[in-house]
């Protein structure tokens, strides 16, 4: 199971959260986010990375060229699009950046939601299922209802997101079965600044759910 821990913003917690056991790091790339991190600086945290780790930038509703400018800046293996992108635009993406894992996070408020999967199955490679806010495109910090995604399957690899923290995965993994995870309010002590006791803490839970099985 992939494991992403996103809104990374310094290399001292971005480093130890990979050697404690994420696969991924995402990194956000909409301004008006206080996670919000500039090109130069996540090029600086990316480079300074394992190479095994996955490199994810976050977007919403930002011009094809920026994100492409930024993708080749910052050493990113990965574009998540937290906005209106249609499945047109993501195939523009995947054309100009073919060797970069595209992510489309799909806000989820009923079972239609999930219906957003069959129109871009063709165009995507990964989905990201995050609750829904009418104000806002996702760290909400708010989980939705699970039971959603009880008899669903996806056509592509997906993410559970919203929400999720070390006292409610063991539920979440039981109820909805992901392919991966994404944390980022539910570790951090504010915007931003991950704590690493909370980290461990959610390996801990994970790796004794596996153990189970």
């Amino acid at each position: 199971m992939r494991i992403k821990i996103c809104g990374i913003t310094n290399l001292e917690q971005g480093r130890a959260i990979a050697q404690l056991g994420a696969t991924a790091l995402g990194f956000i790339c909409v301004r008006k986010s206080p996670r919000y991190l500039l090109p130069e600086t996540i090029g600086a945290i990316t480079s300074n990375l394992p190479p095994t780790v996955s490199r994810i930038g976050v977007f919403a509703n930002t011009d094809l060229p920026e994100i492409i400018s930024i993708v080749q800046q910052t050493q990113l293996t990965g574009v998540q699009l937290h906005g209106l992108e249609s499945p047109q635009f993501c195939q523009q993406l995947r054309s100009q950046l073919p060797d970069v894992e595209l992510i489309k996070a799909i806000a989820v408020k009923t079972s239609d939601s999930l219906d957003q999967t069959k129109i871009y199955a063709d165009v995507v490679d990964t989905f990201l299922f995050d609750a829904y806010a009418p104000q806002q495109l996702g760290g909400t910090g708010k989980t939705f209802n699970w039971e959603l995604l009880k008899g669903f399957t996806s056509p592509r690899p997906w993410f559970l997101a919203g929400g999720l923290n070390p006292n409610n995965i063991q539920r979440a993994l039981k109820m909805t079965q992901p392919d991966g995870i994404d944390l980022s309010s539910g570790v951090e002590q504010s915007p931003g600044n991950k704590d690493l006791h909370l980290v461990a803490n959610l390996f801990k839970v994970i790796w004794k759910k596996e153990y189970e099985l």
